[in-house]
């Protein structure tokens, strides 16, 4: 079962003859479900099916003809099939004369390509940007990118909104001392991520120097900084094969760590990710549901909580053309 966050209902004016239009592709029915409860409307009717030799088939069955619509369809597995079903839905906006289109993507796959690293590599990042924009978008709400550069990526308007609020909170409910917490950062590239997540929460910073020799393996080597009798709580933007947390895990309790918590806006969770989180000395794995999970299958140490209020909110600002960033306070910081 899906946590629910304390987050205050949303209040704003209702204009009945120019209200959110809210759409859904299939990847994530019940994120987008709890996002049209949270507004207060419904999620419009499309036909979405797949022919027999696989090619996807849209049709959108009311007129939105100068409406503000808004697309919801992260981009996770299966990716292929999840974003070129975002890209026909879009199209079939732009054909049915859409006043504007706002794909909500709250994971964006193929970020982690955002450059080149060796020769004659693909930037994938930066094309399903331009698909996105030569589609017909006009805006992308996306939550927690893999680099905050990729906004740079798109000539369309990005809003980048971040999950912090929801796993601080989450956090700060278990009722840990501050100075019995240090916050982990797992790599050396997210240091910048988790000082702030250490300065909401009032603890400690420590980072694990890793390598990483190939793609989906680490190895965690050393801890810098203090974590002996701590309370660990590792931060990152997603768990992809979970090889990372789980070694760096061990490293901290090997170091003398109390317990380990991980914090995670997207739960990617591939091959054999699950059942390294199951075996981890790790005390709970907290992610979003960004990735809709089966929770009746995974472990009792993996919990979920909703983003949904949080892109109930930056959809309802977007529409009423109110500022997003103010909703997040310090996350401001962090696109610098």
């Amino acid at each position: 079962m899906v946590l629910e966050m304390a987050f205050p209902q949303l209040e704003r004016a209702i204009n009945p003859t120019h209200d959110i239009r809210l759409f859904a592709g299939r990847s994530n029915a019940k994120l987008a479900q709890e996002i049209a409860d949270y507004l207060g409307t419904t999620i419009g009717p499309m036909v979405i099916k797949n022919f027999a030799d696989g090619e996807i088939y849209v049709q959108v069955k009311e007129s939105v003809r100068g409406d503000d619509v808004f697309i919801i369809q992260p981009l996770c597995n299966p990716v292929n099939e999840n974003l070129m079903e975002l890209l026909i839905i879009i199209d079939a906006f732009k054909r049915a004369s859409a006043k504007t289109i706002t794909a909500v993507i709250p994971y964006y796959g193929y970020a982690r390509q955002d450059r080149k690293t060796s020769g004659r590599e693909a930037i994938t990042a930066k094309l399903v940007a331009d698909l996105l924009t030569t589609a017909g978008a006009d805006r992308v709400l996306a939550m927690d990118l893999h680099t905050g550069q990729i906004q740079g990526f798109f000539n369309i308007l990005v809003d980048h909104i971040f999950a912090t609020p929801i796993l601080v909170n989450y956090i700060k409910s278990l009722n840990i001392d501050a100075d019995d917490m240090v916050a982990v950062s797992p790599d050396t590239g997210g240091v910048q991520r988790t000082r702030h997540f250490a300065k909401a929460i009032g603890c400690s910073l420590a980072i694990i120097d890793k390598r990483r020799d190939k793609h989906n393996e680490a190895i965690a080597s050393h801890v810098i900084g203090d974590v002996k009798d701590k309370v660990c709580v590792m931060f990152d933007d997603m768990i992809d094969t979970a090889g990372t947390i789980c070694e760096a895990a061990k490293l901290l309790k090997r170091e003398g760590a109390k317990d380990v918590y991980v914090c995670a806006a997207h739960p990617v969770f591939s091959g054999p990710a699950v059942e390294r989180i199951a075996n981890a000395p790790i005390k709970e794995c907290i992610v979003t549901n960004t990735i809709p999970l089966d929770m009746e299958k995974m472990p009792p140490n993996i919990k979920q909580l909703s983003v949904a209020p949080l892109l109930g909110q930056a959809i309802s600002r977007i529409h009423d053309d109110e500022s997003v960033s103010s909703l997040f306070g310090f996350e401001k910081e962090m696109q610098v």
